[in-house]
């Protein structure tokens, strides 16, 4: 059974072909700024990539022609696109519709609902679905949403504290998102710990980041809540934020809501306090050149982490790992060294060497730590095939 997973944005498609007999990776792909005159293509098969332009109008053509580049007689990796048994998609939001479903109507208008609330994610993913099953209605399309390893997480750590009924008919409450990776931690993290009963606390941290506490491979809490906006600040959205502010904000600066939501989600984050930008190479460059606001930034940043990280060490009462994964997580030395600084009497103490030279997948932890620190790096794609080919019974 073959599983393409796509990754989309509103001018792109990016996708990893996984054969499931084996779970074997075999072949990645991408194509940028579609419905432009020309759209940059790449396809990786077997190590060797191959370049190209071509106008795509839209994402069907998209996935014709990554089929095409796949299918290809003398550089593809299958004979006929007939192999392809589906494509999975890492969904955001569906509000009420959770877990893995097949791509239909209903499903998409639950997504639609929740656009506001989604809207550099939903609009993208429920514009190309539509498209591909129209002009695809030969290939299964399935929806794995980031809520569903979240479902687990108990009422005291899902409701706000607000009327009622507006959890009940307003699906206002922390649905939790970064789904695929975090559960990929929890299983791998149990691979390599040899145990499934574990306590871990999954830092993903990147441009979008989010902190989990995991109990027996089992979400318990999550940073993220009712939006992706939410929870450890992001490259270019706020995270957490008092909303009694909007007022103050709005009256200051003449701004409607509309407008300074817009901020809020596209102008906060890294990008908001720093000045520099939303990717965190260029903050620290700037920080290490006496940038002020840069500096405050990725402090902003790393005291974000450190207080999560201490509200899941008393939710699960203490930790036997803490998991670094995400473009950040994984290499960012220096944002490690400052989220486990000082947590020795907790039993936490990172190995500065191995912490300064780990390459993928190693422990950082010092001899002396009673809680094992790793870097994993994550494979979301390869959690949703999984979901894809249990869902199909593949």
């Amino acid at each position: 059974m073959k599983v393409l997973v796509a990754n989309l944005g509103s001018t792109s498609f990016k996708y990893r072909l996984f054969d499931m007999s084996d779970e074997r990776q075999i072949a990645r792909g991408g194509i940028e700024r579609i419905g432009a005159a020309e759209s940059p293509c790449f396809v990786e098969i077997g190590g060797q990539r191959r370049e190209e332009t071509a106008p795509v109008p839209d994402h069907a053509e998209a996935v014709r022609r990554c089929l095409a580049q796949l299918t290809d007689p003398e550089s593809g990796c299958m004979k006929s696109a007939d192999e392809v048994s589906a494509i999975g998609f890492k969904a955001v939001h569906g509000g009420s519709v959770s877990g893995v479903q097949r791509v239909t109507s209903e499903v998409l208008d639950a997504m639609e609902e929740m656009n506001g609330v989604a809207p550099a994610h939903n609009p993208p993913y429920i514009n190309a679905m539509r498209l591909l099953h129209d002009k695809l209605p030969e290939i299964p399309l399935v929806a794995a949403f980031e809520t569903d390893f979240h479902q687990t997480i108990p009422a005291r750590n899902r409701y706000y504290a607000i009327p009622y009924q507006w959890a009940d008919e307003g699906l206002v409450r922390r649905w939790g998102f970064h789904g695929a990776s975090h559960r990929y931690i929890a299983v791998r993290t149990a691979e390599l710990l040899g145990r499934n009963d574990l306590r871990v606390i999954s830092c993903h941290l990147g441009g979008s980041s989010s902190l989990a506490a995991i109990r027996n491979g089992q979400s318990v809490a999550n940073s993220l809540g009712m939006s992706p906006q939410s929870g450890l600040p992001h490259n270019n959205r706020v995270g957490d934020f008092d909303p009694f502010a909007l007022p103050v904000i709005m009256k200051r600066t003449g701004k409607s809501l509309e407008e300074i939501l817009d901020d809020l989600a596209c102008k906060s984050g890294l990008l908001g306090l720093s000045g520099v930008s939303g990717d965190v190479r260029d903050v620290s460059d700037a920080a290490e050149q006496g940038n002020e606001r840069a500096q405050l930034a990725l402090d902003v940043f790393a005291g974000a982490v450190r207080q999560y990280l201490g509200a899941y060490l008393v939710e699960l009462g203490g930790a036997d790992g803490i998991v670094f994964t995400g473009g950040i997580g994984e290499n960012r030395a220096s944002l490690r060294t400052e989220v486990c600084q000082g947590l020795e009497e907790l039993g936490i103490a990172l190995d500065a060497d191995k912490n300064a030279s780990a390459r993928g997948e190693a422990p950082i932890h010092a001899e002396s730590s009673r809680t094992q620190i790793w870097i994993i790096p994550t494979n979301e794609e390869l959690i949703v095939a999984r979901q894809v080919r249990d869902l199909l019974g593949g």
